[in-house]
């Protein structure tokens, strides 16, 4: 990181940063070019750090996870504007995450119910949840394995 000013180095203050963020935006790569797509998401720390989505059973995403499951993720929360007396000194001010990892689709029952317990418990204050198996059976849930993370703050 060219600002170490900036950088988040301890691990605790990453993992508040990913859990004050609203949002994750993976980023693919098919034949040098860039795809991007944003997705709500859940987290777990320990060990084993991953990031847990839900989608779709098809689509392009699903498509480059078979031609290349190296991707880049990226979240951001804490936004402020700041203003300046002249137009250049305007800036945001923000805390962020970047990582790579490799993106998996997840087919044991047990760790699809993880994934989908780690995704609501990131937007609510519960940890109980019990899903609807015919649902359950359609649903698609990815798993990136972390495997660098860094953090900002703005």
């Amino acid at each position: 990181m060219r600002r170490q000013d900036r950088e988040v180095r301890d691990n605790s203050d990453i993992e508040s940063i990913i859990s004050r963020s609203d949002v994750c935006r993976i980023a693919f790569a098919d034949n040098n070019i860039p795809y991007i797509v944003t997705l709500n998401f859940g987290y777990t720390g320990g060990e084993n750090r991953c990031l847990y989505f839900h989608c779709a059973p098809e689509g392009r995403k699903i498509q480059l996870i078979g031609k290349n499951n190296f991707v880049c993720f990226e979240m951001d929360t804490d936004h402020v504007l700041y203003k300046g007396k002249k137009e250049c000194d305007w800036g945001m001010k923000y805390s962020s995450v970047i990582g790579y990892g490799k993106i998996s689709i997840i087919h044991d029952h047990a760790e699809k119910k993880k994934g989908l317990d780690s995704i609501m418990s990131h937007y609510s204050d519960r940890s109980d949840f019990i899903y609807d198996e015919k649902i359950m059976s359609k649903t698609v849930i990815l798993r990136i394995d972390i495997e660098e993370m860094t953090g900002k703050k703005k």
